[in-house]
């Protein structure tokens, strides 16, 4: 796989507030990173909880929370991209040592807002990639669900297995494994409780690409950023506006459907941009989109 080199911006960390945290070297368990130079628009989010295995801790859900409230007012983010910084691990789904501390009243409470979260990765206004290097069970898996497009090491392990545990599907993986495999697929993965690697994941459809492990273990990490930086050179106002039309019109008959794609089409033409890809393409050149 070719690397493309880019600028690096550090890492910026998101601080928990009045409680100690599992993130590395006791920081935060969630950080933010902007790329620079050619990769500029491309954001990560790191997720960083090694001891709990980037497990949905009450801390780890509201840094994640408060990290997407701010990005979602960023127009300069035309790519967000989730990666772990624990190797091996994507995210091991629900924190339940934590979850055997609550009463049945607060599991509701946590789980409705663990489904809150899942939501707000799913309407995150630009396009967003989980970048998957390992263990995706559970609340793990549904949190990548909840990315527009999904990358795998071929030798990554998901799958919803809440049925294994006792439980079911709570953050959404109900309602969006069937919507991207098929109604009877879904039913008989979540019955199961079944795990899949990251080629069979690829075979079935649940992940876009699957690449062979390498040794550093970022592969599927790589992978996705190539898939960022295809999107980036692209007008970003229009990519956003066609992620709306397709996810608003997936729920609806297709003559609603064409409705809400003419309501975007109609918001897309009188931006700059627009006009520029027309110049662009009179002059013979490659376009110079600036979100506007």
């Amino acid at each position: 796989m070719l690397r493309v080199l880019c600028l690096l911006r550090p890492w910026r960390p998101l601080r928990a507030r009045g409680c100690a945290s599992d993130g590395a070297a006791g920081g935060s368990e969630i950080q933010v990173r902007a790329l620079a130079g050619p990769d500029q628009g491309i954001t990560e989010i790191l997720m960083n909880r090694p001891r709990a295995r980037n497990a949905l801790g009450n801390i780890f859900v509201s840094e994640l929370l408060e990290t997407l409230a701010q990005l979602r007012e960023d127009r300069q983010v035309r790519v967000l991209l989730f990666r772990s910084g624990v190797k091996g691990v994507f995210c091991a789904g629900a924190d339940l040592k934590e979850r055997e501390q609550m009463s049945e009243a607060e599991v509701g409470v946590f789980v409705q807002r663990l489904r809150g979260l899942m939501n707000d990765i799913a309407a995150f206004p630009a396009p967003t990639i989980a970048a998957m290097d390992g263990f995706a069970l559970g609340g793990g898996l549904e949190l990548a669900l909840a990315c527009d497009l999904r990358v795998a090491a071929s030798s990554a392990i998901m799958g919803l297995i809440e049925t294994t545990r006792g439980l079911l599907p709570g953050a959404g993986g109900t309602q969006r494994l069937p919507r991207c495999l098929g109604v009877a697929l879904a039913k008989e993965l979540i019955f199961t409780g079944r795990r899949l690697s990251g080629t069979e994941a690829h075979a079935l459809g649940l992940v876009n690409h699957a690449v062979a492990q390498n040794e550093e273990g970022d592969a599927a990490y790589h992978r996705a950023r190539a898939l960022a930086q295809e999107i980036l050179p692209q007008a970003p106002i229009a990519v956003r506006l066609g992620k709306v039309a397709i996810d608003r019109g997936m729920e609806v008959d297709i003559a609603s459907g064409m409705a809400i794609e003419g309501m975007c089409y109609a918001q897309n033409i009188p931006t700059r941009d627009r006009l520029e890809g027309m110049a662009a393409f009179r002059e013979k050149r490659p376009p110079t989109f600036v979100g506007e």
